[in-house]
């Protein structure tokens, strides 16, 4: 999978997000945010958007310290190849975020200097969404 790195430093990857598996994907430049050891956050109107269906709540310790609840939906991933249902986290931000669970076993490579994202399986392991 390849991405770019944008003007504000952030390494973008694009990522194919469906309400179920028989829907059409809508596509979101995701922000690598390896800080956030979840699968993937969205804002609320990218999940209005998607008329995503509401599948409970996490709490969730903020960079800041806090704690709050959020809300989850459920979709599908469009992920090397295959569809992968997946719960989401809302919030209030503007940029959907990938986290760390959707990169473990893959392999993350940002290129500062050629403003380019490569995300690759790696050799040994399968690539699966938790």
């Amino acid at each position: 999978m390849k991405g770019i790195v944008d003007s504000g430093g952030r390494a973008l990857i694009p990522v194919e997000l469906r309400r179920s598996a028989d829907t059409d994907a809508t596509t979101f430049q995701v922000w690598i945010d390896t800080g956030f050891t979840g699968d993937l956050v969205l804002p609320t109107a990218a999940i209005e958007d998607l008329q995503l269906e509401p599948s409970g709540s996490v709490d969730a310790i903020l960079a800041d310290g806090s704690q709050i609840g959020l809300s989850t939906y459920s979709c599908t991933i469009e992920w090397f190849g295959t569809s992968k249902p997946l719960e989401i986290i809302a919030n209030q931000g503007e940029s959907p975020l990938l986290g760390v669970g959707l990169l473990l076993g893959l392999e993350l490579r940002v290129d500062y200097r050629n403003l380019r994202v490569d995300l690759t399986p790696s050799q040994k392991d399968d690539v699966g969404v938790r």
